[in-house]
Protein backbone atom coordinates (compact mmCIF):
# COMPACT_ATOMS: atom_id res chain seq x y z
CA UNK A 1 0.00 0.00 0.00
CA UNK A 2 1.32 3.65 -1.05
CA UNK A 3 1.90 5.07 2.30
CA UNK A 4 3.48 8.56 3.64
CA UNK A 5 6.87 8.16 5.96
CA UNK A 6 7.58 10.53 7.61
CA UNK A 7 4.74 13.41 7.32
CA UNK A 8 7.41 16.11 8.76
CA UNK A 9 9.27 15.64 5.57
CA UNK A 10 6.90 16.99 3.46
CA UNK A 11 7.99 20.62 4.68
CA UNK A 12 11.39 20.18 3.71
CA UNK A 13 11.40 17.79 0.48
CA UNK A 14 10.45 18.69 -2.71
CA UNK A 15 8.70 15.00 -3.28
CA UNK A 16 7.47 12.77 -0.56
CA UNK A 17 9.19 9.39 0.55
CA UNK A 18 6.81 6.75 -0.31
CA UNK A 19 7.06 3.14 0.57
CA UNK A 20 4.76 1.41 -2.40
CA UNK A 21 3.63 -1.82 -1.80
CA UNK A 22 0.93 -4.22 -3.48
CA UNK A 23 -2.80 -3.06 -1.88
CA UNK A 24 -3.28 -3.87 1.86
CA UNK A 25 -4.79 -6.77 2.12
CA UNK A 26 -9.05 -6.64 3.09
CA UNK A 27 -10.39 -9.85 3.99
CA UNK A 28 -14.22 -10.34 2.83
CA UNK A 29 -15.34 -9.69 6.64
CA UNK A 30 -13.49 -6.53 7.03
CA UNK A 31 -15.01 -5.52 3.98
CA UNK A 32 -18.78 -6.09 5.01
CA UNK A 33 -18.20 -4.34 8.02
CA UNK A 34 -17.12 -1.40 6.10
CA UNK A 35 -20.27 -1.19 4.07
CA UNK A 36 -21.95 -1.25 7.34
CA UNK A 37 -19.86 1.38 9.25
CA UNK A 38 -20.06 4.12 6.22
CA UNK A 39 -23.99 3.24 5.58
CA UNK A 40 -26.14 6.55 3.96
CA UNK A 41 -29.17 4.32 4.01
CA UNK A 42 -32.04 6.21 5.51
CA UNK A 43 -29.80 9.16 6.19
CA UNK A 44 -31.78 11.40 3.51
CA UNK A 45 -35.27 9.07 3.89
CA UNK A 46 -36.43 5.72 3.60
CA UNK A 47 -37.22 6.47 -0.19
CA UNK A 48 -34.39 8.95 -1.01
CA UNK A 49 -32.95 8.25 -4.46
CA UNK A 50 -30.15 10.70 -5.01
CA UNK A 51 -27.42 9.20 -2.08
CA UNK A 52 -24.82 11.93 -1.65
CA UNK A 53 -26.08 14.17 -3.98
CA UNK A 54 -28.30 15.23 -1.27
CA UNK A 55 -25.15 17.30 0.02
CA UNK A 56 -25.04 19.86 -3.09
CA UNK A 57 -27.03 22.32 -1.70
CA UNK A 58 -28.34 26.14 -3.03
CA UNK A 59 -25.67 27.73 -0.56
CA UNK A 60 -22.93 25.12 -2.30
CA UNK A 61 -23.42 26.23 -5.57
CA UNK A 62 -23.41 29.50 -5.23
CA UNK A 63 -20.28 29.06 -3.28
CA UNK A 64 -18.64 27.29 -6.37
CA UNK A 65 -19.79 29.82 -8.87
CA UNK A 66 -17.45 31.92 -7.08
CA UNK A 67 -14.62 29.81 -8.41
CA UNK A 68 -14.98 31.02 -11.90
CA UNK A 69 -12.91 34.03 -12.07
CA UNK A 70 -11.50 34.06 -15.76
CA UNK A 71 -14.17 31.97 -17.88
CA UNK A 72 -11.61 29.12 -18.21
CA UNK A 73 -13.68 25.88 -19.54
CA UNK A 74 -11.87 22.08 -19.59
CA UNK A 75 -13.16 19.19 -20.60
CA UNK A 76 -13.37 15.85 -18.66
CA UNK A 77 -14.02 13.76 -21.18
CA UNK A 78 -12.49 11.40 -23.64
CA UNK A 79 -13.84 11.45 -27.01
CA UNK A 80 -15.83 8.71 -27.60
CA UNK A 81 -13.85 5.16 -28.76
CA UNK A 82 -14.93 4.00 -32.13
CA UNK A 83 -12.32 1.10 -32.17
CA UNK A 84 -12.53 -1.89 -30.69
CA UNK A 85 -9.14 -3.17 -28.79
CA UNK A 86 -8.98 -5.56 -24.81
CA UNK A 87 -10.59 -2.13 -23.03
CA UNK A 88 -12.89 -0.91 -25.16
CA UNK A 89 -14.54 -4.30 -25.88
CA UNK A 90 -18.47 -2.07 -26.86
CA UNK A 91 -16.78 0.72 -29.43
CA UNK A 92 -19.17 3.52 -29.44
CA UNK A 93 -20.80 3.28 -32.96
CA UNK A 94 -22.48 6.24 -34.59
CA UNK A 95 -24.09 6.37 -38.03
CA UNK A 96 -24.65 9.50 -39.92
CA UNK A 97 -27.87 9.66 -42.61
CA UNK A 98 -28.80 12.04 -44.84
CA UNK A 99 -32.10 12.89 -45.78
CA UNK A 100 -34.62 15.35 -47.94
CA UNK A 101 -37.51 17.23 -45.06
CA UNK A 102 -39.82 19.86 -46.73
CA UNK A 103 -37.38 21.36 -48.81
CA UNK A 104 -34.78 20.85 -47.17
CA UNK A 105 -31.12 18.96 -47.38
CA UNK A 106 -30.15 17.58 -43.66
CA UNK A 107 -28.15 15.37 -41.79
CA UNK A 108 -28.57 13.55 -38.40
CA UNK A 109 -27.08 10.65 -36.39
CA UNK A 110 -27.31 7.30 -34.89
CA UNK A 111 -25.74 7.07 -31.58
CA UNK A 112 -24.89 2.86 -29.82
CA UNK A 113 -22.82 2.56 -26.99
CA UNK A 114 -22.54 0.57 -23.57
CA UNK A 115 -20.28 2.58 -21.71
CA UNK A 116 -19.52 0.64 -18.51
CA UNK A 117 -16.54 -0.57 -18.52
CA UNK A 118 -12.46 0.69 -18.89
CA UNK A 119 -12.48 2.85 -22.37
CA UNK A 120 -15.62 5.48 -22.16
CA UNK A 121 -15.39 8.68 -20.04
CA UNK A 122 -19.38 8.01 -17.79
CA UNK A 123 -21.21 8.80 -14.59
CA UNK A 124 -22.28 5.58 -12.40
CA UNK A 125 -25.04 5.47 -11.15
CA UNK A 126 -26.75 4.17 -8.03
CA UNK A 127 -28.34 0.59 -9.24
CA UNK A 128 -24.85 -0.17 -10.79
CA UNK A 129 -23.51 -2.24 -8.16
CA UNK A 130 -25.54 -4.08 -5.45
CA UNK A 131 -24.45 -5.51 -2.22
CA UNK A 132 -25.79 -8.85 -1.15
CA UNK A 133 -28.71 -8.35 -2.74
CA UNK A 134 -29.51 -4.69 -2.73
CA UNK A 135 -28.48 -1.26 -4.30
CA UNK A 136 -28.39 1.72 -1.90
CA UNK A 137 -31.22 2.01 0.20
CA UNK A 138 -32.67 -1.14 0.35
CA UNK A 139 -33.37 -1.01 -3.19
CA UNK A 140 -33.39 -4.59 -4.13
CA UNK A 141 -31.30 -5.95 -7.32
CA UNK A 142 -34.15 -7.29 -8.88
CA UNK A 143 -35.18 -3.75 -9.43
CA UNK A 144 -32.93 -3.80 -12.36
CA UNK A 145 -34.88 -4.56 -15.41
CA UNK A 146 -34.37 -4.67 -18.95
CA UNK A 147 -36.51 -1.35 -19.47
CA UNK A 148 -35.05 -0.08 -16.69
CA UNK A 149 -34.19 0.23 -12.72
CA UNK A 150 -37.65 0.65 -10.60
CA UNK A 151 -35.78 3.15 -8.62
CA UNK A 152 -32.99 4.97 -8.01
CA UNK A 153 -32.48 5.53 -11.94
CA UNK A 154 -29.62 8.18 -13.01
CA UNK A 155 -32.56 10.40 -14.46
CA UNK A 156 -32.73 11.48 -10.77
CA UNK A 157 -29.39 13.11 -10.82
CA UNK A 158 -30.49 14.83 -14.40
CA UNK A 159 -32.84 16.66 -12.96
CA UNK A 160 -30.67 18.79 -11.07
CA UNK A 161 -27.55 17.76 -12.72
CA UNK A 162 -24.33 18.37 -10.37
CA UNK A 163 -23.14 22.34 -10.29
CA UNK A 164 -20.40 22.20 -7.47
CA UNK A 165 -17.04 22.54 -6.28
CA UNK A 166 -14.15 20.61 -8.43
CA UNK A 167 -11.08 19.37 -6.43
CA UNK A 168 -8.02 18.05 -8.89
CA UNK A 169 -5.82 15.39 -6.41
CA UNK A 170 -3.15 15.05 -8.99
CA UNK A 171 -1.52 12.44 -7.08
CA UNK A 172 1.58 12.46 -10.10
CA UNK A 173 2.35 16.43 -9.63
CA UNK A 174 2.31 15.96 -5.93
CA UNK A 175 4.75 12.68 -6.37
CA UNK A 176 7.27 14.43 -8.91
CA UNK A 177 6.54 11.40 -11.11
CA UNK A 178 4.99 11.73 -14.51
CA UNK A 179 2.25 8.64 -13.90
CA UNK A 180 1.03 6.59 -10.84
CA UNK A 181 2.58 2.82 -11.55
CA UNK A 182 -0.15 0.22 -12.37
CA UNK A 183 -0.88 -1.14 -8.77
CA UNK A 184 -0.23 1.94 -6.62
CA UNK A 185 -3.41 2.24 -4.20
CA UNK A 186 -4.03 5.62 -3.06
CA UNK A 187 -5.29 5.82 0.83
CA UNK A 188 -6.65 8.38 2.86
CA UNK A 189 -3.04 9.39 4.73
CA UNK A 190 -1.92 10.23 1.41
CA UNK A 191 -4.92 12.60 0.55
CA UNK A 192 -4.27 13.45 4.08
CA UNK A 193 -0.62 14.49 2.93
CA UNK A 194 -1.83 16.08 -0.37
CA UNK A 195 -3.99 18.48 1.75
CA UNK A 196 -1.52 19.75 3.90
CA UNK A 197 0.90 20.71 1.00
CA UNK A 198 -1.46 22.30 -1.04
CA UNK A 199 -4.03 23.91 1.95
CA UNK A 200 -7.15 22.49 0.88
CA UNK A 201 -9.19 20.68 2.70
CA UNK A 202 -11.58 18.26 1.10
CA UNK A 203 -15.34 18.96 2.25
CA UNK A 204 -18.84 18.31 2.00
CA UNK A 205 -20.51 18.18 -1.53
CA UNK A 206 -17.09 18.41 -3.35
CA UNK A 207 -16.51 16.19 -6.63
CA UNK A 208 -13.07 14.23 -5.85
CA UNK A 209 -11.23 13.81 -8.70
CA UNK A 210 -7.99 11.82 -8.38
CA UNK A 211 -5.35 11.47 -11.29
CA UNK A 212 -3.32 9.00 -11.68
CA UNK A 213 -1.64 9.73 -14.87
CA UNK A 214 -2.92 7.08 -16.86
CA UNK A 215 -3.28 8.85 -20.14
CA UNK A 216 0.53 10.09 -19.58
CA UNK A 217 1.48 6.31 -19.50
CA UNK A 218 -0.30 5.80 -22.64
CA UNK A 219 1.37 8.35 -24.27
CA UNK A 220 4.96 6.81 -23.10
CA UNK A 221 4.45 3.48 -23.09
CA UNK A 222 1.48 2.22 -25.10
CA UNK A 223 -1.85 0.73 -23.83
CA UNK A 224 -1.15 -2.43 -20.98
CA UNK A 225 -3.37 -4.73 -18.94
CA UNK A 226 -4.66 -2.46 -17.55
CA UNK A 227 -7.60 -4.95 -16.14
CA UNK A 228 -4.66 -6.93 -14.64
CA UNK A 229 -3.17 -3.91 -13.04
CA UNK A 230 -4.12 -0.41 -12.15
CA UNK A 231 -3.40 2.58 -10.19
CA UNK A 232 -6.19 3.44 -7.81
CA UNK A 233 -7.32 4.42 -4.33
CA UNK A 234 -7.79 1.43 -2.03
CA UNK A 235 -11.40 0.15 -0.74
CA UNK A 236 -10.22 1.93 2.70
CA UNK A 237 -11.09 5.01 0.95
CA UNK A 238 -14.55 5.05 1.74
CA UNK A 239 -14.40 5.66 5.30
CA UNK A 240 -12.70 8.92 4.17
CA UNK A 241 -14.85 9.79 1.57
CA UNK A 242 -18.14 9.18 4.10
CA UNK A 243 -16.28 11.41 7.16
CA UNK A 244 -15.75 14.23 4.67
CA UNK A 245 -19.42 13.80 2.91
CA UNK A 246 -18.17 13.63 -0.56
CA UNK A 247 -20.53 14.32 -3.09
CA UNK A 248 -18.96 12.44 -5.82
CA UNK A 249 -15.67 10.88 -6.56
CA UNK A 250 -14.15 10.51 -10.62
CA UNK A 251 -10.90 9.64 -11.66
CA UNK A 252 -8.97 8.87 -14.82
CA UNK A 253 -8.95 5.27 -14.34
CA UNK A 254 -12.03 2.88 -13.05
CA UNK A 255 -10.95 4.45 -9.28
CA UNK A 256 -10.35 1.57 -7.72
CA UNK A 257 -7.16 0.04 -7.70
CA UNK A 258 -6.12 -3.53 -9.12
CA UNK A 259 -5.65 -5.87 -8.29
CA UNK A 260 -7.62 -4.17 -5.23
CA UNK A 261 -6.91 -6.32 -2.34
CA UNK A 262 -9.98 -6.88 -1.39
CA UNK A 263 -10.65 -11.18 -1.18
CA UNK A 264 -12.34 -12.07 -4.33
CA UNK A 265 -13.89 -8.51 -5.68
CA UNK A 266 -12.24 -6.46 -8.48
CA UNK A 267 -13.66 -3.38 -7.68
CA UNK A 268 -15.18 -2.71 -4.10
CA UNK A 269 -14.34 0.69 -3.93
CA UNK A 270 -16.91 0.90 -6.45
CA UNK A 271 -19.68 -1.78 -4.14
CA UNK A 272 -18.62 0.48 -1.07
CA UNK A 273 -19.59 4.08 -2.17
CA UNK A 274 -22.64 3.02 -4.80
CA UNK A 275 -24.31 0.87 -2.31
CA UNK A 276 -22.93 2.20 0.92
CA UNK A 277 -22.69 5.83 0.79
CA UNK A 278 -25.03 5.84 -2.52
CA UNK A 279 -22.44 8.19 -4.21
CA UNK A 280 -22.06 8.25 -8.07
CA UNK A 281 -18.76 7.92 -10.00
CA UNK A 282 -16.60 9.42 -13.06
CA UNK A 283 -14.66 6.62 -14.35
CA UNK A 284 -12.06 6.98 -17.40
CA UNK A 285 -11.90 10.72 -17.29
CA UNK A 286 -9.14 12.89 -19.57
CA UNK A 287 -8.28 14.78 -16.22
CA UNK A 288 -4.64 15.80 -18.34
CA UNK A 289 -5.62 19.09 -20.04
CA UNK A 290 -6.90 19.81 -16.40
CA UNK A 291 -3.84 19.15 -14.47
CA UNK A 292 -2.09 21.38 -17.27
CA UNK A 293 -4.72 24.35 -16.36
CA UNK A 294 -4.76 23.95 -12.72
CA UNK A 295 -1.06 24.36 -12.45
CA UNK A 296 -0.96 27.70 -14.92
CA UNK A 297 -3.51 28.51 -12.80
CA UNK A 298 -2.55 27.55 -9.28
CA UNK A 299 -5.44 26.35 -8.66
CA UNK A 300 -7.09 23.05 -7.42
CA UNK A 301 -10.69 23.87 -7.06
CA UNK A 302 -12.60 24.96 -9.68
CA UNK A 303 -16.47 24.83 -10.65
CA UNK A 304 -17.34 21.66 -11.48
CA UNK A 305 -20.38 20.91 -14.16
CA UNK A 306 -21.68 17.81 -15.46
CA UNK A 307 -25.55 16.37 -16.30
CA UNK A 308 -26.25 12.93 -17.07
CA UNK A 309 -28.50 12.34 -19.85
CA UNK A 310 -32.51 11.93 -18.27
CA UNK A 311 -32.60 8.20 -18.97
CA UNK A 312 -35.58 7.15 -16.67
CA UNK A 313 -34.18 3.88 -14.78
CA UNK A 314 -30.80 4.06 -16.03
CA UNK A 315 -27.66 2.87 -14.14
CA UNK A 316 -25.59 5.20 -15.12
CA UNK A 317 -24.72 7.82 -18.58
CA UNK A 318 -22.24 9.22 -20.94
CA UNK A 319 -21.04 12.81 -20.21
CA UNK A 320 -19.07 15.49 -21.08
CA UNK A 321 -18.24 17.10 -17.66
CA UNK A 322 -16.67 20.63 -17.33
CA UNK A 323 -14.21 22.11 -15.11
CA UNK A 324 -14.63 25.68 -15.31
CA UNK A 325 -11.83 28.19 -13.37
Amino acid sequence: MMRILIPILLLCLSSPILAIDSPEAMSRAEYDQLMQDISNWGRWGADDELGTLNLITEKTRKSAAKLVREGITVSLALDLNTVSDPLNANPFKHEVYVAEFSGHQIAGDRYAVDYHGFAHSHMDGLPHFAHKGYFYNGVPYSAAKPNGTDKLGIHNAGVNGVFTRGVLVDMPAFLGVDFLEPGMAITADDLKAWEKKNRVKIRSGDVLLIRTGRWAKVDKDGQWNFLEKAAGAHASLAAFLKKRDVAMIGSDGVNDVMPSGVEGLANPLHELVLVGLGMPLLDNLDLETLAQVAKAQKRVTFLYVGAPLRVSGGTGSPLNPLAVF
